[in-house]
């Protein structure tokens, strides 16, 4: 039942699809790779906030693959609130070569092509990324979604059933054994999101 409400609501999404040089979103992957993605956006309100960074990196055969990771700036329309450069710490400087919406869209679309997302509260970062493909193409992001905060909790929950578990990243990463790399920006957050999911995945 579940498959064939996934394909009807996939199928509906596909037709809504504005530019056929897209329809690669939605061809059966065969890659065997799975793309970790993370954005910085000006706020967390995806209908009113913009994304000013996407970062990406590829894992294949429980690699990371960071010779494939991918990052692009975009230009935004309202001036970045001091409170946001705080968290993200881009500032207007940042942006001064960061390209328009459409182009860091599409390049990041090629990028991932028709490949599993994997995410920290991915739910946010694809419906900030969906934002501007309805607007472009029509469509939402049709790519399968694997969220490593539910995967942590489903772990950890078998080990201490009446608990309350902390699903912050600082603390899945501590409870996972991996560093902090420090600087907060979308590629190394997506790398670091890339370590827990193979961790929390190779211990299965």
């Amino acid at each position: 039942m579940f498959d064939f409400i996934s394909k009807f609501k996939s199928d509906k999404n596909r037709k809504k699809l504005k530019d056929k040089n897209f329809e690669f979103l939605f061809q059966e992957d065969r890659s065997g790779e799975f793309v970790v993605i993370d954005t910085e956006t000006t706020g967390l309100n995806p209908k009113e906030d913009e994304i000013l960074s996407i970062g990406a990196v590829k894992i294949k055969d429980n690699k990371i693959l960071t010779s494939q990771t991918f990052e692009v700036f975009l230009k935004n329309s309202k001036e970045i609130n001091s409170n946001s450069i705080k968290i993200h710490r881009i500032r207007p400087f940042d942006l001064k070569d960061a390209k328009t919406t459409k182009e860091g869209i599409v390049e990041f679309l090629n990028f991932v092509g028709s490949r599993p997302l994997v995410g920290y509260y991915l739910e946010f970062d694809v419906s900030m990324i969906n934002k501007y493909t309805k607007e472009m193409l029509g469509i939402t992001l049709p790519n399968k979604m694997i969220e490593v905060s539910e995967i942590y909790f489903d772990k950890t929950i078998s080990l201490i059933p009446q608990g309350n578990i902390d699903l912050r990243f600082d603390t899945i990463l501590k409870k996972c054994g991996i560093p902090n790399m420090g600087a907060h920006n979308a590629v190394n957050d997506a790398i670091m999101t890339a370590m827990i999911y193979l961790k929390l995945t190779k211990e299965k």
